[in-house]
């Protein structure tokens, strides 16, 4: 029944021009040109096909009150393409969307306050966006502060918050004026871990209220412990709509393929291509490659890259995620204290870590590159490894991956009582 249905979506398209999507201003003379010119008009416009991108491509399904949904896929699948349409940002193509009820969006940091307007301005201006009057407002204030935890900044321009706090405030806006419908993207990453799990919790408690919600996510357990079914896009099409799990096998076993493909044939990677990674090596500390890596070993990676010219200020990190997505580890040559202020047109870039933390298991690993604050190249899955025990605690006993992924040195002692 209609009644059942929170969203409703048909044959959904939408396509982006690559490059400038601004048609030039036309004069009479222009106009009067085009028209003697119409032979050419077939061949211009497969030029202009050639130049366009289908971002989301046929894609139909029907979401029911009070289910929560999560939404997967790779980088450059469609996903916030797809919230973005669904949220009334970004107009489709091709298709409709039928929603049933008001939908509170949390995209990208920045997406839906206004940078002048303080913290207490933005909470009544999105209240009123999403039609309600300033007593239902007045009543879920103190909530949503509370929940943002924000109290000391609440009268500040939130153009001087902190992504952190942009991101917790815009939580409590989006999931405490009621939506029907509320939809979420990756942006939660921002977040520290504890407010992650307030926030899973919340959308847990919308979703049992008999609300809708939708959550683009790449940690596979936040997905899994949520939502009872999830969608998979790749390339902009839907791949499989259905149970959670079998999704997020699915998705797995499609990460764990291309994270084998030659580094350097990759081409679902986005940045200005100022470098690009075009391989990645690991080693042991006798400088021997190594297939496996071993726990609590020395381990260095190195990556090798392009660039058509010598580059100055680049900054490289590599991410480590658990099997499910979960965000484990950073190595960053900024953040260690090492600045890379001159590096030649091509060469290898070498991080080597002195004990490598990670109990037995499945890693995947992303690639990230900035040249002078912008983005060069980011490649999602760049690389998967496997991490069998090697001791890591000396101790001659082995560490189950169920004791969880990342392993320190510890040091115990027993004191006397007071």
């Amino acid at each position: 029944m209609t009644n059942d249905i929170a969203i409703r979506v048909e044959g959904l398209s939408k396509k982006y021009r690559i490059g400038n999507a601004q048609p030039r201003y036309q004069t009479f003379r222009d106009a009067f040109m085009r028209s003697i010119a119409s032979p050419l008009r077939w061949l211009q416009a497969q030029k202009q096909e050639e130049n366009t991108i289908w971002a989301l491509d046929n894609i139909s399904f029907e979401i029911k009150h009070g289910e929560a949904v999560g939404v997967i896929g790779r980088n450059g699948a469609g996903k916030s393409t797809l919230l973005k349409v669904l949220s009334r940002i970004t107009k489709p193509t091709r298709g409709r969307v039928d929603l049933f009820g008001r939908v509170g969006s949390l995209l990208e940091v920045g997406t839906g306050f206004h940078p002048e307007l303080s913290g207490r301005e933005n909470i009544y201006l999105n209240g009123a966006i999403l039609g309600m009057n300033r007593r239902e407002i007045d009543r879920k204030f103190d909530e949503i502060v509370d929940f943002a935890e924000i109290e000391k900044f609440l009268d500040t321009p939130v153009k001087h918050y902190s992504s952190g706090m942009y991101v917790r405030l815009a939580f409590a806006v989006a999931a405490h004026l009621e939506p029907e419908v509320l939809v979420v993207d990756e942006v939660l990453a921002v977040g520290d871990a504890a407010f992650q799990k307030k926030c899973l919790g919340k959308m847990g408690t919308v979703s049992e209220e008999g609300r809708t919600v939708l959550f683009v996510s790449h940690n596979m357990s936040a997905i899994q412990a949520l939502c009872r079914s999830a969608i998979l896009l790749s390339h902009g099409s839907l791949i499989s709509f259905g149970n959670t799990d079998q999704i997020v096998e699915n998705y797995l076993t499609d990460v764990s393929i291309i994270s084998r493909q030659a580094l350097q044939d990759r081409k679902d990677r986005s940045g200005n291509g100022r470098l690009r990674f075009t391989n990645i090596v690991f080693e042991g500390d006798d400088g021997q490659k190594l297939d496996e890596l071993i726990s609590g070993q020395k381990t260095s990676i190195l990556l090798s890259y392009e660039a058509a010219a010598s580059l100055k200020n680049v900054v490289v990190s590599i991410g480590f995620y658990g099997n499910f997505g979960q965000f484990l580890l950073l190595c960053n040559n900024e953040m260690a204290g090492v600045h890379f202020e001159q590096l030649p047109a091509t060469g290898q870039i070498k991080c080597s870590v002195p004990k490598l933390p990670f109990s037995q298991g499945i890693y995947h690993i992303n690639l990230y590159c900035d040249v002078n604050g912008v983005q060069a190249d980011w490649v999602q899955e760049a690389a998967s490894v496997h991490v069998i025990d090697g001791d890591f605690y000396g101790t001659g006993r082995s560490v189950p991956s169920s004791h969880g992924g990342f392993l320190t040195e510890q040091v115990w002692s027993n004191l006397p009582g007071a």
